[in-house]
């Protein structure tokens, strides 16, 4: 799960980016699972707008799968694409799949889970669909968080394997987006240090919601200054 920058249109993928909320929605969202909501004032996306002084809204939900398409998991937010609230947004920022590989294969034979996610190529399957069903209704830039490498004894040690290929896919689907970011939160974490996991060595402590939170703030922040560098001075 390595972080693969995306190739970007610079002078029309980031136009729009500012810290005023466009029409009918806000400026940075987040869709996820509990690795966004874990730590409470302390998870990840408050730590996003402490570092930027930016709004941010989370709808993020512990369990939420990324493709769960039950009447009742949308009506609670337990299908991730079903957080999205409408409205234009200068970022949304959504990570997920491992509850769904947990749900859905136990985290052994996913094959058929994974392509569904996103095809081998990265050009098909729900999340490139939904990654480019946000772009287009909310003129958003889109960032998707990859997972960190968390400890061999988490109950999602299992899908490791499978959630290295779904991400390399989102990379890679990411690379070839305008407006499409992969960014991974394992690079700033560090899996040999227990003080950023939390006691059920899978959730972030409140140390480890920091450190990505930070790390994702700057690299919001760098990727709208990027794009409004001249190209003359590229």
């Amino acid at each position: 799960m390595r972080k693969i920058l995306a190739a970007l249109a610079l002078l029309t993928g980031l136009a729009a980016c500012t810290d005023i909320a466009p029409r009918g929605g806000g400026d940075i969202l987040v869709l996820g699972d509990s690795i966004m909501a874990w730590n409470g004032q302390n998870a990840i996306p408050e730590v996003i707008a402490r570092e930027t002084g930016r709004s941010v809204i989370n709808r993020a939900v512990p369990g939420a799968q990324f493709d769960n398409g039950s009447t009742i998991a949308s009506a609670v937010g337990f299908d991730i694409q079903a957080q999205f609230p409408g409205g234009r947004w200068n970022w949304v920022l959504v990570n997920g799949g491992a509850n769904d590989l947990s749900a859905d294969c136990g985290c052994g034979a996913c094959a058929a889970s994974v392509n569904a996610l996103i095809s081998a190529d990265g050009q098909s399957g729900s999340i490139p669909a939904f990654l480019q069903d946000l772009r287009a209704r909310t003129g958003a830039q889109v960032m998707w968080m990859g997972y960190y490498a968390g400890s061999n004894r988490g109950s999602f040690a299992g899908c490791r394997d499978d959630l290295v290929e779904i991400e390399r896919r989102i990379a890679r689907f990411a690379a070839r987006t305008p407006g499409v970011h992969f960014v991974d939160s394992e690079d700033v974490i560090d899996r040999r240090d227990r003080g950023l996991f939390g006691g059920d060595n899978v959730h972030p402590s409140a140390r480890g919601s920091a450190r990505i939170g930070a790390y994702l703030a700057q690299e919001i922040t760098a990727r709208e200054k990027r794009s409004q560098t001249p190209a003359s001075s590229l």
